[in-house]
């Protein structure tokens, strides 16, 4: 007898968990994206939210919540109900570099946005203009030794991942780097093929095309092995230079703090079954030059904690503060 009381009782102790796994979601899903329209963050979650909406059978709409470094989006999905049915797919900047590059944020990273799953990973490499007589890092360090103040690199940003290398690298060698600031990737991209400076980091997809035409050149990928199609560019490591590398940049997909583990799980889960389609990974990941990870929550926990360590490390040294 006592052992149906505790069968009956570990039943019903079940049954919330799944009845929360089975009514989820119950309404429209909101993925709420911190930055403009048209971006790579923004097509990602909107092709995202198409397949979940036909997955779920319940609308999932993507809001666009622009501003202060990303904080206005996060900060609403920091602030929402915990059940999951509001998301947040952003960068890395939200999570792993705001905390050290504000005094005060009105979301607490750690706590009030739980991973779900890394989406992508989108590798960096150190391009120049050909016109600069470097072939790789060493040899860039000599050459603005000999030429001080005469090299120049496009940023997006204080604490965006091109400032964070060449303001290390400036620690690190000694070297004089003209820092000159531009509205995002592709418009410093634009800068160096035009000549107008010298040097960036850039995302291999946004400089792949202006590589294979020979109008730029990459000096070191910021990424833990050397790309296939690029075989004989080093990574930073290799070159030396693994105190200052920044690593990929990276989108991921969070949810409120306090949201139930089996809501997290069961996101996860059906984010990785959109994954696993080929066409989709084909198509919207490979093709735009992302690495796919999708990885599980656990392990994408982990990853922020060694990206946290990462940045808090080179913005200390760059002397990155917001604008």
């Amino acid at each position: 007898m006592k052992f149906f009381k505790l069968l009956a009782a570990a039943v019903l102790g079940v049954l919330p968990l799944l009845a929360t796994a089975q009514a989820f979601p119950s309404r429209t899903v909101k993925i709420v994206v911190p930055y403009a329209a048209g971006g790579g963050v923004d097509v990602m979650a909107r092709v995202l939210a198409e397949r979940l909406q036909r997955k779920w059978g319940q609308p999932v709409i993507v809001e666009n919540k622009t501003g202060a470094s990303t904080i206005i989006g996060a900060s609403a999905v920091a602030k929402a109900a915990p059940d999951g049915h509001t998301l947040l797919l952003t960068s890395e900047s939200t999570i792993t570099s705001n905390p050290f590059l504000f005094d005060k944020l009105p979301y607490d990273p750690v706590r009030d946005l739980l991973p779900v799953t890394q989406l992508v990973s989108l590798p960096q490499m150190v391009i120049a203009h050909p016109s600069v007589a470097a072939r790789n890092l060493d040899e860039l360090v000599a050459l603005a030794k000999a030429k001080p103040n005469e090299l120049s690199y496009a940023s997006y940003g204080s604490g965006s991942l091109p400032h964070l290398l060449f303001e290390a690298l400036k620690a690190r060698s000694g070297v004089q780097l003209t820092a000159v600031p531009y509205k995002g990737i592709t418009p410093a991209v634009t800068a160096v093929m035009t000549g107008e400076v010298q040097l960036t980091l850039a995302g291999v997809s946004s400089a792949q095309a202006y590589l294979r035409a020979g109008k730029l050149k990459a000096l070191a990928v910021a990424r833990s092995q050397r790309l296939p199609d690029q075989p004989q560019v080093p990574t930073l490591r290799e070159a030396g230079f693994a105190d200052i590398d920044p690593h990929e940049s990276w989108f991921g997909l969070f949810v409120t703090g306090g949201t139930p583990v089996d809501v997290v799980q069961t996101l996860y889960r059906d984010v990785a079954e959109v994954a696993a389609d080929p066409a989709f990974r084909g198509q919207h990941v490979l093709a735009r030059g992302f690495d796919p990870v999708f990885s599980t929550p656990e392990a994408f926990g982990q990853f922020i904690q060694a990206d946290r360590t990462r940045k808090a490390h080179l913005i200390r040294i760059s002397g990155a503060k917001a604008e």
